[in-house]
């Protein structure tokens, strides 16, 4: 089952997402090498600058799909103040319909 991500940073923490970006980054090519990644990016504010993220994984349930996010290196930093998780229907343009 697919599960949308919508983790949401708290105000006025930019500098701790760029500071917190390259091991971010690394670990999402890790679960992308293991295919549980499927698509991933940061939402930009009024000002388009980040202010979230929203990763599509895949996961077994729920609780799978939470346990990725805790472990995201943006969440042990305490960037977000809200994540979001609701299972997601890929329909239009997914690479692997």
């Amino acid at each position: 089952m697919l599960y949308a991500l919508m983790c949401k940073d708290k105000p006025g923490s930019l500098d701790l997402r760029m500071a917190t970006r390259p091991t971010h980054v690394e670990y999402l090519k890790s679960i992308e090498a293991s295919g549980v990644l499927k698509m991933a990016g940061p939402l930009l504010g009024d000002d388009e600058k980040p202010m979230g993220s929203l990763l599509v994984v895949s996961a077994a349930d729920k609780g799978e799909a939470e346990a990725i996010a805790a472990a995201d290196p943006y969440a042990i930093a305490g960037l977000f103040a809200s994540t979001e998780i609701r299972a997601f229907n890929w329909v239009f343009k997914n690479p692997e319909a």
